[in-house]
């Protein structure tokens, strides 16, 4: 057989490529074509033909992952509770990756389980939300599986939040717990105080007691160190508190602890000794609960001042007993109303007799016009969460829900 030759003219004059010889080059070259499809489609070619024709990596395996992602809400479900319901499973594999996001692109954090089967979400989910899921498991060989859904969180039709005090930005006293009053009394309570979160600066540990079913405060085991920086989170958004209730909240709020003042009162010597960073820096005669109506004993934060306010026996249980309608330098120390405040009737009973119907008086002017008086200079050097200590009165200690008086619990007590 002849070398094949380059070109050649067919006896009508076409140029063409011979095959083989003349025109019967053609069916020998379609032969072939044939022959190499039926290599390249069939099941006896080699290992490398074999793998990619039934789809297997060179091992011989399967290129689709076995492991299987399951997410629970079902893609496209309304009205999802917002605890309880989140869930991501992978079967046949692990997973490696949970991604829950909001609208807003913000991530739900939470914890794949050590056996890799199953995530869950560390808190709970905000009501009207609109939530995206993106899972990915590998099997036993590495090879990935992944799954993507969305869901959005039920409207609730009842609702309540936290009435909070210090409030944003202030500067309180080393007493000054972070109080939280709720609008509807709570069933939950772990739930609740699960979605308050508090970080300090310098850091401390921080817990919460409940007093009833609607109020919740914080506070350090010791009072609180001069200057330190205090970060609420409130995150009751979408917070079951009861059956059908839940939480609308979502704030920050931020207060800084100032210098240490706590002024301790002696009932018997009747004088106020106030100290600053532990030091005292002025002595005050004053005048407290008379025989009957002793003042309490206990440590007692400040809640509230006022330059002037009526006080009225009738409003604590005392009857017509006394209505003054211009008590100057009033400062609140407990909810039932117990004051410390100017006295400009009180005689010569500072320092040397107990007169008052419970509260702690100290000399003072009708109107409150002069500066240089005790309790002028008090009220001015006094500031919301400064801690009055009572000793040696004949009444029993102060209850520690009776204003934001929690200091009169042992740290035991206030963990349980």
């Amino acid at each position: 057989m002849r070398p094949i030759s380059g070109a050649s003219v067919d006896a009508r004059g076409r140029r063409g490529r011979s095959a083989l010889g003349g025109r019967k080059g053609l069916p020998a070259l379609v032969s072939a074509a044939l022959v190499l499809t039926v290599a390249a489609c069939g099941g006896g070619g080699s290992d490398s033909g074999s793998g990619k024709s039934q789809g297997k990596d060179p091992g011989g395996q399967s290129k689709q992952s076995q492991a299987v992602v399951t997410i629970a809400p079902k893609d496209g479900a309304k009205s999802v509770d917002t605890s309880g319901v989140l869930k991501v499973g992978a079967s046949k594999g692990t997973l490696t990756q949970v991604v829950v996001k909001d609208a807003k692109g913000t991530a739900i954090s939470g914890k794949i389980s050590a056996d890799g089967s199953s995530w869950t979400p560390s808190t709970h989910l905000a009501a009207s939300t609109r939530y995206t899921v993106h899972a990915v498991a590998k099997d036993s060989a590495g090879r990935q599986a992944a799954e993507d859904s969305s869901f959005t969180t039920l409207t609730p039709q009842n609702t309540f939040v936290g009435n909070f005090t210090p409030e944003d930005g202030s500067t309180v006293g080393v007493g000054m717990p972070f109080s939280v009053n709720f609008t509807r009394g709570i069933t939950h309570p772990a739930d609740v105080e699960k979605a308050i979160r508090i970080t300090t600066e310098p850091a401390v540990d921080v817990e919460g007691h409940w007093f009833g079913n609607d109020r919740l405060d914080f506070r350090p085991e010791h009072y609180w160190k001069a200057g330190t920086k205090v970060t609420v989170k409130l995150d009751l958004d979408g917070v079951e508190g009861r059956p059908g209730v839940y939480g609308k909240q979502t704030k920050t709020v931020s207060f800084t602890i100032g210098r240490s003042q706590v002024s301790v009162v002696d009932a018997a010597k009747h004088t106020m000794k106030v100290m600053r960073d532990g030091k005292v820096i002025k002595t005050i005669p004053v005048t407290t609960g008379k025989p009957g109506y002793d003042t309490w004993n206990g440590k007692m934060v400040m809640s509230e001042k006022l330059t002037v306010t009526r006080m009225n026996g009738e409003t604590v249980g005392y009857g017509g007993e006394y209505d003054i309608k211009d008590v100057p330098h009033a400062i609140r120390l407990t909810t039932s109303g117990t004051f410390i405040h100017g006295n400009y009737w009180g005689g010569d009973a500072f320092g040397n007799y107990n007169a008052s119907h419970g509260c702690i008086g100290l000399r003072d002017v009708r109107g409150g016009y002069d500066g240089g008086v005790p309790a002028a200079w008090f009220f001015s050097h006094s500031m919301v969460g400064d801690v009055v200590e009572v000793k040696r009165s004949h009444d029993r200690t102060v209850a520690p829900d009776n204003g934001l008086n929690g200091w009169n619990m042992s740290w035991a007590d206030w963990k349980k």
